[in-house]
């Protein structure tokens, strides 16, 4: 992949991507395309090589192999012109402790040709109120809405989001949910790495999962490991008085005590589930704690994951 920087195309471009430290393969020949104006979460467990792939697109860390784009530049060697055109979010970022969030923030704005508005920015990420406030006496959560203005300042068309609700409390999270989703409509493109799975189901567009320096599945969040054509999971408790052999619709997993659950796993939820409800409301009855569940996300990934995690010999 030579030439120019493409003003078209994706926005991130991965191809054989090999990270090593040693004798240690922590990316081993990793490929993925990000599409312009898209949220894409890439999500592994610690030594997955889901850091160093990150770190390596955003110019921090130098590849043993592959190629990598981002915007059409190689990140790797540091064009001041693929910097203004891309923001970070880390997971500790380095601010200096003494100086105000809007102090801050407009000392950012400084180092871009077309920084966006500094009030503007600092009232995207809520906190107008601390505008004033030194950035020592602010909480973890608002620490993390610092670090998201710095990112956004010089208005990126692509924005590296490493853990970026990490110390929010769920309203605060909410409302960055509704910012990044605000980003992604006026096209901004994002790279997230989250390890809050709600987090990724409302906001990423498509799934990468890493594991033992390998990209094992790619998908959206609702089809990842087969989460569309899984089988549903029916499951209550079945009144003391009655019999499993009574039950309609079997057969059903029986529970290995008096009290436990019955489950079925179907592929037919809407037949199964109907005959249980008719035939438990001709007999009067309420079948306590009646769930009716797909695998989540969170299930898919630790299915994922664990599977790779089988003989596999990589680390990092």
């Amino acid at each position: 992949m030579g030439g120019t920087p493409a003003s078209q195309g994706p926005a991130i471009v991965v191809a054989g991507l090999r990270k090593d430290y040693g004798k240690l393969h922590a990316v081993d020949g990793v490929s993925f395309q990000v599409r312009r104006g898209e949220i894409y979460a890439l999500l592994g467990p610690n030594g997955a090589g889901k850091t160093s792939t990150v770190e390596i697109l955003e110019g921090h860390r130098r590849r043993s192999g592959g190629e990598v784009r981002v915007l059409g530049f190689d990140p790797g060697a540091g064009d001041r012109h693929l910097r203004e055109r891309v923001g970070i979010v880390l997971q500790s970022g380095g601010i200096d402790s003494e100086l105000s969030v809007k102090e801050m923030v407009s000392l950012y704005a400084g180092f871009y040709a077309r920084p966006r508005d500094v009030a503007e920015t600092i009232e995207q990420v809520g906190l107008t109120s601390k505008r004033r406030a030194r950035a020592r006496t602010l909480s973890g959560g608002q620490m993390r809405r610092l670090d998201l203005a710095l990112a956004l300042i010089g208005d990126p068309e692509v924005l590296f989001l490493d853990e970026p609700t990490t110390g929010f409390d769920p309203n605060a999270r909410r409302d960055a949910w509704d910012m990044i989703a605000r980003l992604r409509r006026s096209g901004t493109t994002v790279l997230l790495t989250s390890h809050y799975l709600d987090e990724v189901q409302q906001l990423a567009d498509r799934v990468g999962v890493m594991s033992h320096g390998h990209l094992v599945e790619e998908s959206t969040p609702d089809a990842l490991g087969g989460r569309d054509v899984a089988g549903t999971v029916i499951s209550f408790r079945l009144p003391e008085r009655l019999r499993a052999s009574e039950l309609p619709g079997g057969p059903w997993d029986q529970p290995t005590d008096r009290a436990g659950e019955y489950t079925m796993h179907t592929d037919e939820p809407t037949r199964v589930l109907a005959a249980l409800t008719h035939w438990a409301v001709e007999h009067d009855l309420e079948l306590p704690q009646l769930t009716v569940v797909r695998p989540s996300l969170e299930d898919v990934y630790l299915r994922i994951t664990g599977q790779a995690g089988v003989g596999a010999h990589n680390g990092g």
